[in-house]
């Protein structure tokens, strides 16, 4: 397996630097392409007559693929090997001679896309009013999940988010997003005010002299990890009696942008969707509040009724 490790290292590092991948995407396809190259020391892989060096053909292809169905991997998880071996296909050619991309021609599953959960103005409300404010960590946790919801953040880019890139006086932050992709996004009065209120009363009694980046600290003074910022959003699920995830906020930023009269465009581009498809599941979410809105206010017309 020496050569399968060290080519799933260099992988990795040409999906980073040439095809721009997020950490994580690059992650999961370095994963999809070692349960590849496990298949291949398999007697069914052996049979195959492929090794690693070598090209393999799409019938080899589709056989690792419905061996991962036979062992429970869903059409996501499909998906997802079926973009790796094409990366990986394009890396071969550039390194190692490669005429040609097999798994160009396999075929995606389709998949239902679930919509996402969202809040409702007023639950949000509930879930960051039922913070307690009292103690310097309470602020921190007020000002965190404000600024999660006034900008529709991911989990991973307001536990990075640097003082650098905080601009109190024009109300934006710069995000570096997925695939360190930066964009500017701006952030309302209500983030603003508890955002001043962390920055300059509660976290210099934490951070004291030392010298942090973080815009977000644990009690220890260093940067709040992912981990620690859905511990405490679990809490607050607890305390306020709204079920909901961290990420429930981004969605519900979103939705309610849309409810406002936002374009789609801009909604894509406050939320870093390099897709537009990807964002106009929020406008199948509003259509799916306006159905329950009918439903309520013009039960005579509720199909289950007649």
């Amino acid at each position: 397996m020496e050569f399968c490790c060290q080519t799933i290292k260099q992988f990795y590092a040409y999906l980073l630097s040439v095809q721009h991948k997020a950490k994580l995407t690059a992650e999961t396809y370095c994963l999809s392409m070692t349960e590849y190259f496990r298949w291949l020391q398999t007697e069914d892989g052996r049979a195959s007559g492929c090794s690693f060096e070598q090209m393999p053909a799409v019938q080899d292809l589709m056989r690792f693929i419905l061996k991962r169905k036979e062992l429970g991997a869903d059409e996501r998880t499909i998906s997802k090997d079926i973009s790796a071996l094409r990366s990986f296909g394009e890396y071969m050619i550039v390194f190692s001679g490669w005429q040609d991309n097999p798994a160009l021609m396999l075929e995606k599953p389709s998949f239902n896309r679930n919509l996402p959960r969202v809040l409702t103005v007023e639950q949000v409300e509930a879930l960051l009013e039922s913070i307690d404010i009292s103690n310097p960590l309470g602020l921190r946790d007020r000002a965190l999940f404000e600024l999660i919801y006034s900008c529709g953040l991911r989990i991973s880019e307001v536990s990075t988010l640097s003082i650098e890139n905080l601009h109190m006086n024009e109300r934006m932050i710069l995000i570096n997003g997925k695939g360190s992709k930066e964009r500017i996004v701006p952030f309302g009065d209500e983030a603003a005010f508890w955002l001043d209120k962390w920055l300059y009363q509660a976290r210099p009694e934490i951070v004291g002299s030392r010298i942090e980046n973080a815009v977000f600290v644990n009690y220890q003074g260093k940067p709040l990890s992912r981990k620690g910022i859905w511990k405490r959003f679990q809490e607050l699920e607890t305390k306020s009696g709204v079920t909901s995830k961290v990420h429930t906020l981004r969605h519900s930023y979103a939705t309610h942008l849309l409810q406002g009269g936002a374009d789609l465009r801009s909604v894509q581009a406050l939320l870093g969707h390099a897709d537009i498809s990807t964002t106009q599941i929020y406008t199948h979410v509003d259509n799916e509040s306006l159905r329950d809105y009918h439903s309520e206010y013009f039960p005579s017309h509720n199909s289950s009724e007649k």
